[in-house]
């Protein structure tokens, strides 16, 4: 009793930890790299099971029976959350009749019973590796706690009996609290939907199949397979440092360029033999190069520290009333080609929106292409997360 009272409040812990975080951290491969994911939303990274395969029951005189007597059908079904890649819960139902035997095996019951219960969930295929919405292969160990009930049948008897001689005694109970360990292993088959199959067990005290003898548990072992629908978004943003230093880099060589441009303007130009021109007064010089978003890892949305580019993308519009070509990339170590040429498209949608509607740019002075991970602009991988922003 005391082991399942802990089994209990460490799920329980768990679960109230879970909630509380806004990114949960973990270890990559790479010695000293830690990799946070942002929280995810209310509605993102749910799931629905559906599966159905064979199950028996492990208890007194069981193995004595004959073996293909012991197996009965079992239906599965399952509501659940991932809130990292790593870390997830489920509710799961299942039930139908298991056969127990009395008399060392000669005697068969037919028990129907039900049991749902809470299962922390652990995929070890994104702990252990990289983190890739296109991951094929998933394996989940897990633990849950539940609620065991079994149906009366006609020849239940209360309070327990000992029949004889026999230390075997009769019970009537039929409700209990399970401990429900398993392992799942998932295909991916699209971005919506897995192939999943599972191998549990329900452990549940000797009463459970009404017949008390020898041992203080028993188990209803399952395996089941079956199809699990992803709702909402199903994938999970990583929050990646900001590299300062990249772009520290990067803005002293614009900064440079400014520079030099603005020097050479100044230069005086000799010139004996053309007739003297009249200085023109209030003109806006405009030095431009191009401008650059960078973007982190798996994500089209414009962090705080970015818009001064395309604040001076902006002005250089306004200024010169030149047109535009924004251009968006994806690197090429993360992700399929499919996929990189999506995000790449929504980073460059989503610079091209900031500029028409905060910046009151008309779109008719912006091109937007993107590129994928098909063209590399930059010679280090991280850089290519990227939108370009060039006159044309």
């Amino acid at each position: 009793m005391k082991t399942k009272i802990f089994l209990i409040s460490l799920l329980l812990g768990f679960v109230c930890y879970t909630f509380a975080q806004e990114a949960l951290v973990y270890e990559s491969k790479t010695p000293g790299y830690l990799t946070a994911f942002k929280h995810s939303n209310a509605a993102d990274n749910w799931f629905i099971s559906i599966g159905a395969g064979a199950q028996t029951l492990f208890g007194d005189n069981d193995a004595k029976a004959n073996f293909t007597d012991r197996i009965t059908f079992i239906p599965t079904v399952a509501v659940g959350k991932w809130f990292t890649p790593i870390w997830g819960v489920r509710l799961k139902g299942q039930g139908g009749t298991v056969h127990g035997f009395e008399y060392d095996g000669a005697y068969m019951q037919h028990l129907g019973y039900y049991n749902v219960h809470l299962d922390a969930m652990w995929n070890l295929a994104n702990y252990w590796g990289v983190y890739s919405p296109t991951k094929a292969f998933s394996f989940i160990p897990y633990l849950g706690l539940g609620y065991g009930h079994k149906n009366q049948i006609d020849n239940d008897v209360v309070p327990p009996v000992v029949i004889g001689n026999s230390d075997v005694q009769y019970h009537r109970y039929s409700t209990v609290l399970s401990v429900n360990p398993g392992i799942q292993f998932g295909f991916r088959l699209s971005e919506r939907l897995n192939l999943d199959f599972d191998l549990g067990a329900a452990v549940v005290p000797d009463y459970f199949d009404r017949v008390v003898h020898k041992a203080e548990n028993e188990a209803i072992i399952s395996a089941t397979g079956g199809l699990t629908f992803k709702l909402g978004k199903t994938t999970f943003d990583v929050v990646e440092p900001i590299d300062y230093a990249l772009i520290n880099e990067l803005n002293g060589k614009i900064n440079s360029l400014r520079a030099e441009n603005d020097q050479l303007s100044k230069r005086p130009v000799s010139c004996p033999e053309c007739p003297e021109v009249a200085p023109v007064t209030n003109v806006t010089e405009i030095n431009y190069v191009p401008n650059v978003v960078f973007f982190r890892l798996n994500s089209s949305q414009i962090d705080a520290n970015q818009q001064i580019s395309v604040y001076n993308t902006s002005e250089f519009v306004k200024n010169t009333g030149e047109k535009i070509k924004v251009i968006g990339y994806a690197d090429k170590n993360t992700g399929s080609a499919t996929y990189n040429l999506g995000i790449s498209e929504r980073r460059a949608k989503a610079v091209a929106k900031e500029l028409t509607t905060k910046y009151s740019i008309p779109s008719e002075k912006i091109t937007v292409e993107w590129k994928g991970s098909g063209e590399q602009p930059y010679p280090q991988n991280n850089w290519n997360r990227v939108v370009i922003m060039s006159a044309q």
